[in-house]
């Protein structure tokens, strides 16, 4: 079981695009990729929401999430939210530990 994070940052004039350019030239997504427990954390770009940033962020459990909160990096990532003034929403999810099925897998090109 994992945990998914599914969070949506949403500005303007571009703003949550280059906050997440500035996360990632910063080095700081790739120290939070280094966080035990982490197992991705990556961002997207919805077609339909050209002001919207997605970061899926992926955790082995709740106690990988709680340590994460509670280290430095929180403190860095709330100074750039507030620097580009993005608004969030958030959607978490726990992964199906069976995997996708078999009558799904027909679907899935290779």
């Amino acid at each position: 079981m994992s945990i998914v994070m599914n969070l949506y940052y949403t500005g303007k004039n571009g703003s949550a695009r280059k906050f997440a350019e500035e996360m990632e030239h910063s080095g700081t997504a790739d120290l939070i990729r280094q966080e035990e427990g982490n197992e991705r954390y990556a961002y997207f770009f919805p077609m339909d929401e050209p002001e919207t940033v997605l970061l899926i962020d992926i955790w082995k459990d709740q106690a990988s999430i709680d340590q994460h909160h509670a280290s430095p990096m929180m403190g860095t990532i709330a100074q750039l939210r507030e620097k580009y003034n993005l608004h969030m929403r958030a959607e978490r999810y726990v992964t199906d530990t069976d995997g996708v099925p078999a009558t799904d897998s027909q679907f899935i090109r290779h």
